[in-house]
């Protein structure tokens, strides 16, 4: 099966994780992705903790050859060249590659890819076909466009942390880097639409892709704003307040999550635990009344959930269709058959082929016609540098190393 993307040529210059997992994305999809880094320093998050290497994985390298966990994750199918874009040679290198590409992503603070001289007015001029993805934290307008970003300020300025935890609680960011992730994939969305537009007018152009934009559109979902009016604390814990009940609940053995949304739901619940009784209740049979006094309706699931096990609470609401699932560790969940059966739980590669120890996510599309995976490994730091050039750019051998002698890439 042939890959969607196949052909589209990708610069990458992005750091991190938002915009390595945006081009990780696109070159699961089949594109040629080409990791650009700077030959003093390269990417940051190959000689970042946690390491693996031949004796397990370690929060120090314990050896030359321990590579960085993130960078084998995140760099995985793609190519790599080193390029100084500080030196006017590499500058002008770039600008080239730019020329024959289809995609630039970066991952700069605003101003910086122009202070480098391969900002998108500069590169639409070599190439007006090109498509220019801009990921910041803030985004390339607006007041706070400026301000340096992480995952950590993102949550905490979209208002998602002051809704995440218990009511009690103070604010929190969730498990992950959610921010991140959800930020290179609308920017891989934003790539994809900008390269079927362009084969309508034949024309490129620049996407602005801000992480606060896009996790503030995810989470204004709910009517968070209206929180307050309706009595309600910021914080709901694992509650969603339209359902009730909807949360975690302690098992003999374990947690489960259990969650009924609609009227028959309820009722499956009720059946499930043998307390078809009350069905036709005056107050528990209202979603209204569940909702207002939810301590009741959840002390009542817990009650019947304590003195079963994970097994015994998945059976029981399974037989009746009642939405349930066990509250799973990451090593759990790669363990999980039904993951492993659609190929989304693959060994973590070395550079070199070699697998680890390490869980590595497969592919989160099946397509029916075409391919999409990350079946290579991440490449070993520049080491596509002489390819690319002499293929993309037509130079030959001396002139890469001489190149190289200068420090150029």
């Amino acid at each position: 099966m042939k890959a969607l993307l196949d052909g589209v040529v990708v610069l990458d210059l992005t750091r991190f994780l938002s915009g390595p997992h945006c081009t990780l994305l696109l070159a699961g999809l089949g594109a040629e992705v080409i990791k650009v880094d700077d030959p003093r320093s390269g990417d940051p998050t190959a000689g970042a903790p946690p390491f693996v290497g031949e004796r397990g994985v370690f929060l120090e390298r314990r050896a030359a050859e321990d590579e960085g966990i993130a960078y084998l994750k995140r760099a995985r199918g793609k190519k790599s060249i080193t390029l100084d874009l500080k030196k006017d040679e590499g500058r002008a290198l770039f600008l080239e590659l730019a020329a024959r590409a289809d995609v630039v992503v970066e991952n700069f603070r605003p101003g910086v890819a122009e202070r480098l001289g391969v900002g998108y007015e500069v590169l639409k001029e070599r190439n007006p076909k090109l498509v220019y993805c801009a990921l910041t934290g803030f985004g390339s307008t607006g007041p706070d466009r400026g301000l340096k970003a992480y995952d950590l300020m993102v949550q905490a300025a979209t208002g998602m942390m002051s809704v995440t935890g218990e009511p009690q609680g103070g604010p929190v960011k969730t498990g992950t880097a959610l921010s991140d992730t959800i930020a290179g994939t609308y920017a891989a969305l934003g790539i994809v639409s900008a390269l079927v537009e362009r084969g309508k007018s034949g024309e490129g152009q620049m996407i602005d892709v801000s992480m606060v934009d896009c996790l503030f559109s995810m989470i204004m979902d709910e009517s968070l704003d209206c929180f307050e009016a309706l009595g309600l604390a910021p914080r709901q814990g694992n509650r969603i307040v339209r359902f009730s009940p909807f949360n975690t609940y302690r098992a003999r053995d374990g947690w489960v999550a259990i969650g009924a949304a609609t009227a028959d739901e309820w009722s499956n619940l009720l059946r499930a635990m043998g307390r078809e009784d009350l069905e036709s209740h005056p107050e528990w049979s209202r979603v209204g009344w569940r909702i207002a006094n939810n301590h009741e309706v959840d002390a009542f699931v817990a009650g019947w959930a304590c003195e079963r096990t994970v097994a015994e609470i998945e059976a029981a609401m399974r037989s009746f269709d009642v939405a349930c699932a066990p509250v799973r560790t990451p090593r759990e969940a790669i363990a999980w058959p039904h993951l492993r059966s659609r190929g989304m739980v693959t060994p973590l590669q070395r550079t070199d082929g070699r697998e680890t120890s390490v869980a590595a996510a497969g592919f989160p599309l099946k397509f029916s016609r075409s391919h999409a995976a990350h079946n290579a490994p991440a490449p070993v730091p520049g080491a596509h540098t002489k390819e690319v050039l002499q293929s993309l750019l037509g130079l030959d051998e001396k002139t890469v190393d001489g190149l190289r002698q200068r420090a150029v890439v």
